[in-house]
């Protein structure tokens, strides 16, 4: 079935085909892409359709594309450090950041309360976009032209081994990990304190959901928090994920 459009929601074949750096076929895949569900509040009796479900289609493909590349760089790293890294390029922060890069925010399709209320710059709806928009990529041109359209705008800005090295909070690199399984986020409780006031040591768990993992001590709170975050990764990179 043809979508029915109301008046002026329709997208630039000039400027898709420079957002996309080729040739595009079919722009109603691209226009699903920049659809952002407000629009359709507005137009309630319209048969188009958001980016909802091509979002989900990019997200599957970003996973398959950058999986596969650090899988070649890195011969060396197990799962869970696999997973980690491909959390820190195609979680919400970053894929906004491509979104802008691409310059996505001003094709946005929105209603004007969301498009007022900063939507065009708002990172989960910019991560949603992008996402869609790999997946638009995908449907129209196929899986190596989806793939060539990752590589050019999520991996080659990206020095690869800077972020796999980079010493980051280990916080948020659990948190990362988490979110990347789908998983709820971490909480940290302290479970013992020892020492006088001025001396105190603090002896801090992570729990995911009802779970408990592990433990750090430290003389600070953070510090302790630091500590069982990494632990925990450890742990988790070396357990097999249950069946």
């Amino acid at each position: 079935m043809s979508e029915s459009l109301p008046p002026g929601v329709q997208v630039d074949p000039a400027a898709i085909e420079q957002l996309v750096g080729r040739p595009v076929d079919d722009l109603s895949h691209y226009r699903r892409a920049l659809t952002h569900r407000s629009l359709l509040r507005v137009h309630p009796a319209r048969t188009f359709r958001s980016n909802e479900r091509l979002e989900f289609l990019g997200d599957a493909l970003l996973d398959v594309f950058v999986g596969e590349v650090l899988y070649d760089r890195f011969p060396e790293k197990d799962e869970g450090a696999l997973t980690r890294l491909r959390a820190r390029l195609v979680s919400e922060r970053p894929l906004a950041t491509y979104a802008r890069g691409l310059g996505l925010g001003p094709h946005l399709l929105m209603s004007e309360n969301a498009a007022e209320g900063d939507g065009r710059d708002n990172p989960s709806i910019l991560a949603d976009a992008f996402e869609a928009f790999v997946g638009a990529v995908y449907l129209d041109l196929g899986h190596e032209a989806a793939r060539g359209f990752v590589q050019d705008r999520v991996l080659a800005p990206v020095d690869l081994e800077d972020v796999a090295t980079r010493d980051d909070n280990y916080k948020s690199q659990l948190l990362e990990h988490l979110q990347a399984l789908g998983r709820p986020q971490p909480t940290y409780h302290v479970v013992e304190e020892k020492g006088p006031s001025h001396d105190k040591t603090f002896t801090v768990e992570v729990r995911v959901g009802d779970a408990a993992y592990e433990r750090g001590t430290a003389g600070s709170k953070q510090d302790a928090e630091q500590q069982a975050a990494r632990r925990t990764l450890d742990e988790m990179a070396s357990d097999p994920p249950a069946s």
